[in-house]
């Protein structure tokens, strides 16, 4: 029994069991009443081979306008939408931006109802990389406005309370739940150990127990206590832990490829995962880098990434450690991705001489169930052909992959209701605890009492929208007519362009332009200054600190939010959840893989000042 109509179908609206295979009865694979292990076991022999190969790629898709199904290649998919699902037989998707929720919604039933058209029907698993946060980052995440906002998981961790975190993700999984999202390509569990690296607004800072605690909260809270029909499948990464990057490069690069471990710390880099393994993460994506000079037990460990790594993947991850979920790669490690005019190499390192099945094969052997970013089935299905891949080889990664979907009740009912999407996400409720939320992250690093600001202000902005700040303070040209200047800086870095993604990331030094300080002083001197640094990753702040009334630091956090802070409204409680260096020579002398790392810090990680209660 086909939906005839699932774009506008209730979901409430379910069918007593759905004739997957379109042969006229009810299977054991298609019967909700049976355990998972079952309807897995019952359905693999009747997959064949192009079934079982497309489960194992996961590639980016895009949705079209109004929710139709692009015909075409779209800005970052390779392909049109029926090409991947029908041609290719594939059912997992990353999707990039989404403009709505009744958009996204519709497009996740016609996505869903085009997957029917295979022979066993198997329903597609959307996926996304974060998009709660109030700033986006296209490289690592999204913002997605009809969504409740909140800070950057940096900002959630400057609060210290990972009960919060699960509360936070139990309202993230309800709104990817409300348009057809089942799989978070997240939480981060990497620790930010090292202060030039660009991805730790994704973390949950550089306090291994700290991080260890929020990533386990983060899980239950996007899965509950098992998956089931209302849950997301988390994805934890990036095992076994991307923060030890050699000199801060990202690994997204081929000048970014090393891991090190100055500080002999790897194992403590593992404590998030045990903890997400713990809470039954579905899924677990390895990072791109490559271990430099690594030993465990004795044993010198392989130069190369760890989705090739299998003494990582499966000596480690699976034996050691116990998990038996789904080892999805991160993506792009097979083929190089051409954008416009821009190449990104696939990062294969360490083993860059690999052809493209070479490459596939060492991925296999060392574990990995899933190839993110690719959609190469032909390759997987030559070395299937070519003898040089088993079946049983495939059925063990399928297994692994079918658990989830069926657990997720996707079998059962793939279908959202549109009409209800647009009310289930950003409710009042989740939009007002986001925004108190980002508020409370707030992190006042210096304050010579110029804060709380008082009522009735004149005040002179810069990197502040000047209408949202009319709602607190009197909003003047000239710091010359101000009670009070208010000036929001991004934290530096290097800008780089060469290579695809390079420009979404933060990466070099971390010191401000020289100029800044003296610019600055020249409006302290007509007006107490307050500045605030938003951080992606720690700033050098040394310079600020003697022009500055009033110091803040936030992680993710918009306008309206930092001056509810700012005046109380809200009261701030943030404390920096990495430590802010006072050089770069500081951050030079430091280990990668060790928190706290620099000499003689401006701000350790931890620090964080309250406003008085009254002034």
């Amino acid at each position: 029994m086909r939906p005839t109509d699932p774009v506008a179908r209730p979901a409430g609206d379910r069918p007593a069991w759905r004739d997957l295979n379109h042969n006229g009865r009810l299977d054991p694979f298609e019967d909700a009443a049976l355990p998972v292990e079952a309807r897995v076991d019952d359905l693999i022999p009747r997959l064949s081979a192009e079934e079982l190969v497309g489960l194992m790629f996961h590639a980016v898709i895009e949705a079209g306008p109004d929710g139709t199904l692009l015909d075409g290649p779209g800005h970052i998919a390779k392909s049109a939408t029926c090409d991947v699902v029908l041609g290719k037989a594939m059912n997992h998707f990353n999707v990039h931006y989404l403009a709505d929720a009744r958009t996204a919604a519709t497009w996740a039933n016609r996505v869903q109802q085009l997957a029917c058209e295979q022979p066993h029907s198997i329903p597609v698993t959307i996926s996304t990389d974060p998009r709660h946060a109030a700033a986006q980052n296209a490289g690592t995440g999204w913002a997605s406005v009809f969504f409740s906002q909140w800070p950057d998981p940096m900002g959630l961790a400057a609060l210290r309370d990972p009960e919060l975190i699960r509360r936070y993700c139990d309202i993230v999984r309800a709104e990817y739940v409300a348009v057809g999202i089942r799989a978070a390509l997240h939480p981060t569990a990497d620790v930010a150990t090292e202060p030039r690296w660009g991805r730790q607004r994704e973390t949950f800072g550089a306090d291994f127990g700290l991080a260890t605690r929020c990533t386990e909260q983060a899980v239950r809270g996007l899965q509950g206590d098992q998956l089931g029909p209302e849950s997301v499948s988390a994805t934890t990464k990036h095992f076994p832990g991307g923060g030890p990057q050699a000199g801060g490069e990202d690994a997204h690069f081929p000048y970014g490829r090393d891991q090190v471990y100055p500080g002999l710390r790897f194992d403590d880099h593992l404590a998030p995962f045990r903890a997400a393994i713990a809470a039954g993460t579905a899924a677990i994506m390895p990072y791109y880098g490559r271990p430099v000079g690594l030993h465990r037990g004795g044993e010198a460990i392989e130069e190369v990434g760890f989705g090739y790594n299998k003494q990582i993947l499966t000596g480690l991850l699976r034996e050691e450690l116990g998990y038996d979920g789904v080892i999805l790669s991160d993506w792009e490690l097979v083929n190089d991705n051409h954008v416009g005019d821009q190449v990104l190499p696939a990062r294969a390192w360490g083993v860059e001489d690999l052809d493209p099945p070479a490459r596939m094969l060492k991925l296999l052997d060392a574990g990995v169930d899933q190839f993110g970013g690719e959609e190469c089935t032909d390759l997987l299905l030559g070395l299937l052909a070519e003898g040089r891949v088993t079946r049983e080889r495939l059925e063990a990664s399928a297994r692994r992959l079918l658990r989830v979907k069926f657990a997720l009740g996707l079998f059962d009912d793939p279908f959202v209701d549109v009409e209800a999407a647009t009310g289930r996400v950003g409710t009042p409720e989740a939009v007002e605890l986001g925004l108190r939320t980002q508020a409370r992250s707030v992190v006042v690093a210096t304050n010579d009492g110029t804060l709380p600001l008082v009522s009735g202000l004149r005040a002179y902005c810069e990197g502040v929208d000047a209408g949202v700040a009319a709602e607190f303070v009197t909003v003047v040209e000239r710091p010359e007519d101000a009670d009070v200047a208010l000036v929001r800086l991004a934290a530096p870095f290097e800008p780089r362009s060469d290579l695809f993604l390079e420009a979404w990331f933060r990466a070099g030094s971390l010191e401000f332009p020289p100029g800044l300080a003296h610019r600055l002083a020249r409006i302290a001197r007509r007006c107490p200054l307050v500045v605030d640094v938003a951080a992606d990753r720690p700033a050098v702040c040394t310079p600020l600190v003697d022009v500055a009334a009033a110091l803040t630091v936030t992680f993710g956090v918009t306008d309206v939010a930092w001056l509810r802070a700012l005046t109380g409204q809200v009261p701030p409680e943030g404390r920096l959840p990495v430590e802010f260096p006072s050089s770069m020579d500081a951050v030079r002398a430091s280990r990668e893989d060790v928190p706290g790392d620099t000499p003689h810090p401006l701000f350790p990680a931890g620090h964080g000042l309250r406003l008085p209660d009254e002034r």
